[in-house]
This record gives structure tokens, sequence and C-alpha cells, in this order.
């Protein structure tokens, strides 16, 4: 049972973070952010409003949560990252995303607003990081809720690897009820 639930909340597994980056596997994150917006776009079509109301697993926040969810946290990584950017090792606000996700604007605006907020979001947000020197890569940000300091490059090893994990959520339950 609990590797069940595991492999509903993780479909493409749990994180792992890089120990290391390259040329090669920082154009492959700028890749997935670029194209995140168009998964979403996929991951949402055609479905009603019963389908988008169905929690991608028991206990687990529906798909309109789950898209305005990546909304959110991706405004904050673009925010964390610029700040990462232009301050002296910034320390970032953590937030409750839990308590983000029961909001008005969460059950009131359409959810394709927040997919197209992502569309202009990653288009900023990857054309910013396919022009960063190697010292900004380097550069970091401090999370006091994990107490550590995030590199951008790592933080865009994460970002690449959140966008796909939420959109496998919403393409997993798809497959499950035949949609």
């Amino acid at each position: 049972m609990e590797n069940d639930i595991e492999a509903l909340m993780y479909p493409i597994g749990r994180f792992v973070p890089a120990t290391q980056y390259s040329p090669d596997n920082l154009a492959s994150w700028i890749g997935g952010i670029w194209s995140a917006p168009l998964l979403y776009d996929y991951c949402i079509q055609n479905l009603d409003e019963a389908q988008l109301n169905t929690p991608y697993r028991t206990g687990g926040w529906n798909i309109v949560q789950l898209v305005h969810h990546v909304a959110d946290s991706h405004m904050n990584a673009y925010i964390r990252l610029k700040l990462a950017l232009t301050e002296d090792q910034p320390a970032i606000s953590p937030y409750n995303e839990n308590l983000w996700a029961e909001l008005p604007d969460v059950k009131l605006v359409p959810l394709n607003v927040s997919v197209t907020l992502l569309h202009a979001l990653h288009m900023r947000w990857a054309t910013l990081l396919e022009n960063l020197s190697e010292e900004d890569w380097k550069k970091t940000y401090y999370h006091p809720g994990n107490k550590e300091y995030m590199p951008v490059w790592q933080m865009t090893n994460q970002y690449n690897w959140h966008g796909t994990h939420h959109a496998e959520q919403i393409i997993s339950l798809r497959k499950r009820m035949g949609w």
C-alpha cells in the first residue's frame, strides 16, 4: 500500500539532486523549463470540470490545484533566481503550499489563466537561464526552511524535475481513469 501511494505521489520518482552540472545537463534542464507549459497544455486538454476537480490520488490535490500550484511555485522560483543573481546570498521566504492551494484564487480563477501564466513566466525564466555567466550559475540563495544554500544550477535542476513531476501526476491519473 505504501509503495502504491509512493508511485502515485512520485510517478517519475523522488527528486534526486545532481551532484554537479555541465553544459549538457544545464541545456537539458533549461529545455525542461522551456517545454513545461506545453506539457501542461497537453495534460489538461479536453478535460471537463468534473475531471479537473478530481484528485490525482486519495488525499491529494485535484488537477486544478496541481496546475495552480505549479504556477505559484514557479513564480516563487523565478523570483528566487532573480534575488540570487542580484543580491549576495539572499534569504528567501518559504511559503505553505498546502494553504496556498486552498486560497480563493485557486478555486475561482480559471485554470487556463495559470497555464497562460506558465507560458509567459517560463519564456522569461528560460531566456534568463540561457544567458547566465559561469559565475551566475554558482550564485546561491538561502532557504531558511531547509537551512541550506541553493545554487542557481541546482534550483534549475530541481524545478526542471518539479514541472515534470506534477505533469506526470496528471498524466498518470488520466491513464488510470481512461481519459
